[in-house]
Order: C-alpha cells, then structure tokens, then sequence
C-alpha cells in the first residue's frame, strides 16, 4: 500500500494559527435533515491503514465513507454487522487496506471488505469475510502490525486471540480463515479497559480498571513494567508513530504522556472533555486529540489539540457538543471526530494543504 503524500510538518504557532484561519468542517451524515437531528450515537470510528476511507459503527450498521466524498449516496452501507444489539468497535487490519474487523454485543468478530463497485463494493454492501464466535460482548480491537493476530476485549475481562489468515482457495479466489484462543492476562491485573500494540509488535500495552498501565511482553504476556500515573481507572492507551511517547488516558480527565526510553511521565494534559476514553496521534507524532467516549455527554464542547513535546493547549477548535471519538488522519493534518448533530465530522476533509 503505497502511502500518500504527508504535508509539511508545522511548528506548534503556525499550526495553531493555519487551523484558526484556514480550517473547515465537513460533515458526513446518513440524512440531509441534520441540523434537526440530536447527535447519533456513533460507538466507534476507524480510518483504514493509508486514509482512503473511514468507518463508523452506529447501532447494528457499519458506514464506510471516502473522507473526500461527504455525499451519503457514494459511501458503503454494512447493515445487520452485529446479530443481536449494537457494534461496538471497529478496527482496520494494518497490512489489507480493505480489511475491516468488527465486535459488538452478540459476542462476534467479523472481517469485512469493504471495497465498493469498480474496486472498492458488492452492491453497496461490503462482504463478509469471516466470523468467528468470541463469546461474551466484545468491547475492544487491537491489531498486532503484522495484521493477522487480533485481540478481542470481552466485557467479562477475557481477551481472545483472533488468528487470521489469507488463504488462496484452488479456484485462486483468495479466502479468510479464523482461529480463537484466548490470551488472558493473568487475572490478578483486574479489569482490563483497553490494549494496544507497540509499533513493532513486541509489547502490548494495557488500561486497567484499577489505573496502573501495564506493559507485558508479546507474546508471552510476562509483565515488563507498571506505570503508575493516574488516581483512577485507565480506558485507553496509543504508541506514537514516532514511537517516543505512550498516551494514557483516564476517568481522572487527564491524559499522560511517557517517555518510552526512559519510562517517565513526560507530560500530563488536562482534558476538558471528561473521562478520556479515546486518544490520537497525528502522523507525525506532534499532536494529540481526544474523546470521552459514550461519556461525553458529562464534559464541554470543544476539540483541544495538544502538542505532545510540551504539553501545551495549541487550539481548541470549536463543536457543538463533547467529543465522543476523535483521530487523526494516518498522514494528514485531517482530524475525524464524532459527537455532534448529523454524525462524523471531519475536519480539514479534502485539504491537500493540510
């Protein structure tokens, strides 16, 4: 997947002041009527590895939408993604641009492609590549970069292992198979909020419920190292592209920055969002945003972008309502979120300044 074109990197005062002056909003709704609508309840979104396209999960349904094309009518309808109540995450696989897994209530995990007519959907639908039975609610993904391992996060604290491989059947049409294992952390690490991969794919990164953030070796989950920086439960945790910082955030709305040479909180940011269920870096590394989740209701409107080496506010760009979701574009300064009437927002949508 060749990647496209990055921006100029910006200092954090240029950058603050391009997005004050230049910045728009395009919104990306499933109705025309949206300024009528109260915000829909998004549960996750997702771009895909290079940024052609994102994912947004609203109750059963999955949307995959062309970030440059807003226009409801050329994005890709997935309908009855979950059995029995609502998606609850999406995920691309890193190496299949086209490859999208999903979780939600009915204890699933399914791989989609989501390619549309003409090289990317059949009929507008998406396929289905694979299921696999996970058991209880799935409330989290996390791909391991070489993109067949999945780790599905089941509300009853059990993790599963999803392996996935591309097969080529006899007739040359390629196939998805799945296998289940679980992979449980052992159990005296208490709730586990989120997991995410380090950028190679040696470490895994966990949120507990209890607030420490552990860091456990892949794949033998032996535990390396605890960080301790929060007064609460800790839901989300990110790898910078870099690979210079881990951001944590908390039910204490705040979002720590570590040091990943030296394993020291570099940075703490206060968010004004509330509960910090969600947090993105920019491509290059420099910024950081983040979402409340399903609890943005609790905290104030507005997108704060924070410079990551410093920790300063560089922006606050104006939203209707507390961000729910928010990340970055994988190689543009386009920042997706949701939480406002009519559904996803992107800002910077189709920009090739930023």
């Amino acid at each position: 997947m060749p990647a496209p074109r990055t921006p100029k990197q910006r200092p954090k005062e240029a950058f603050a002041r391009d997005l004050k002056n230049l910045a728009k909003t395009v919104s990306f709704s499933e109705t025309t009527n949206q300024s009528r609508l109260l915000a829909p309840n998004i549960r996750s979104i997702a771009w895909s590895p290079t940024g052609i396209c994102i994912a947004t999960a609203l109750a059963r349904n999955i949307r995959i939408w062309n970030p440059e094309a807003p226009d409801v009518r050329q994005s890709t309808e997935i309908r009855n993604a979950s059995n029995v109540g609502n998606v609850e995450k999406l995920a691309f696989c890193p190496t299949y641009e086209s490859i999208l897994a999903s979780t939600g209530q009915d204890g699933s995990c399914r791989l989609w492609d989501v390619r549309t007519p003409g090289g990317v959907a059949v009929s507008g639908r998406g396929t289905k590549l694979a299921e696999c039975k996970t058991g209880d609610t799935g409330l989290f993904l996390t791909w391991h970069p070489n993109g067949h391992e999945l780790l599905v996060g089941r509300k009853d604290d059990t993790v599963q292992l999803v392996d996935t491989r591309r097969m080529t059947a006899p007739g040359g049409e390629p196939t998805w198979e799945t296998s289940v294992q679980e992979k449980t952390p052992e159990k005296d690490m208490g709730q586990f909020n989120g997991m995410a991969f380090s950028n190679s794919g040696s470490k895994l990164f966990v949120t507990t419920g209890e607030g420490p953030i552990k860091i456990l070796d892949w794949p033998s989950l032996d535990t390396i190292r605890t960080l301790r920086g929060h007064t609460s439960a800790t839901n989300t945790v990110q790898h910078s592209p870099t690979g210079a910082y881990i951001a944590v955030g908390g039910n204490d709305s705040i979002i720590t920055l570590w040091d990943t040479e030296m394993w020291y909180s570099a940075n703490s940011v206060m968010s004004h969002a509330g509960s910090v269920r969600d947090v993105s870096f920019s491509f290059d590394g420099n910024y950081i945003v983040a979402g409340s989740g399903l609890d943005a209701r609790e905290g104030a409107a507005g997108l704060q972008i924070t410079h990551v080496d410093s920790g300063e506010d560089v922006i606050t760009m104006d939203t209707q309502n507390p961000v729910s979701w928010a990340a970055w574009h994988p190689f543009r300064y386009w920042i997706a979120y949701t939480g406002d009437a009519g559904g996803l927002k992107i800002i910077n949508a189709g920009s090739t300044y930023f």
